[in-house]
């Protein structure tokens, strides 16, 4: 069975003296032996069941995502790695299905999501102690629960823990619809913005003084290009590969800062995690926050991964419904 770290380990074997413990019921989980290529590394595997101790909680999963950082970590590239034999997933919604002893505050039926510091939610069901559930209001819809709490929270915090920044007019255009819906005042494509008279493409609007950098390389330049003197430029990923380049004038002239940001680095503690958590779940009920998704069934998983490492020429995300 997979630990409490959600190494492989063997399972726990019953005895006499214990024979009234807790079990969970077995699973069905995604697993990966080594590094490589995530459509040949992982399979689909049965997971016999459980001893709980008593402040365990089991959680009957209902939908987890497949995000970028995921595959990263299965192909071995990622900063941070799990040991393996390893499940995938880091993130996720669950319905309590049976807790230990000594746990009050959580109860079967409850509606919980899986803290983001831990992998292992690409299974039908997760035992961990208690602290590491955190229960959430039932009318959240699972698809945003599932994946409330890396993307969307890593942004907020971006948002918020670096430049104070103020809110700029609202604008009516509509070159990129989609984006301009989700809160944007202009969109460009990178190639747009490879062009002489880069600036004047703002118009009106006041050079900001935060930009958020996940691709590297050119993309990071395009970036620093619009910021105000003494602006920021965050980065939280590197889906192109290749080296951030930052001309010498932009620090000389401007002033510009350069940081780094890892969600699992913030170090939230338990009020902060649930502070932030809680406000993106209300603004997501009250249908401010969205974003789109495609909900697949877990026996689809390598489906939902070809579409994840963009071999289906699909850009939503895939969550995995169980």
């Amino acid at each position: 069975m997979f630990s409490r770290h959600l190494n492989l380990v063997v399972p726990k074997q019953t005895s006499v003296v214990n024979f009234q413990a807790t079990m969970s019921p077995p699973s069905t989980a995604v697993v990966y032996d080594q590094h490589g290529p995530p459509d040949t590394v992982t399979r689909v595997t049965k997971i016999p069941p459980m001893e709980m101790n008593e402040n365990e909680v089991c959680v009957k999963m209902l939908a987890a995502p497949i995000n970028p950082a995921d595959i990263n970590r299965i192909e071995g590239v990622y900063p941070i790695l799990p040991s393996t034999p390893s499940i995938g997933g880091w993130e996720g919604v669950g319905e309590v299905h049976s807790v230990g002893s000594a746990v009050m505050a959580l109860s079967p039926g409850d509606l919980v999501i899986h803290a983001a510091y831990l992998s292992g939610t690409w299974q039908t069901y997760v035992v961990e102690d208690q602290s590491l559930w955190y229960k959430i209001d039932k009318n959240t819809p699972i698809e945003y629960a599932a994946t409330i709490s890396v993307n969307p929270l890593s942004a907020l915090r971006m948002l918020e823990d670096f430049v104070a920044l103020k809110s700029d007019r609202p604008e009516s255009d509509k070159i990129k619809e989609k984006l301009i819906k989700l809160g944007a005042n202009k969109v460009f494509t990178e190639s747009e913005l490879e062009v002489k008279g880069v600036k004047n493409l703002l118009g009106d609007i006041p050079k900001p003084s935060l930009g958020l950098n996940c691709i590297g390389g050119n993309a990071a330049n395009m970036v620093v290009k619009f910021l105000k003197q003494g602006g920021t430029m965050v980065t939280y990923g590197g889906m192109s590969k290749k080296p951030i380049t930052i001309s010498t004038p932009y620090f000389i002239f401007k002033d510009i800062s350069l940081k780094g940001f890892l969600l699992q680095e913030k170090n939230l503690d338990e009020a902060q995690y649930r502070c932030s958590i809680d406000h993106l779940l209300a603004v997501v009920r009250a249908g401010i926050l969205q974003y789109e998704m495609d909900m697949v069934p877990f026996k689809d998983f390598h489906i939902a991964l070809e579409k994840a490492m963009g071999k289906q020429g699909s850009q939503r995300k895939q969550i995995l419904k169980f």
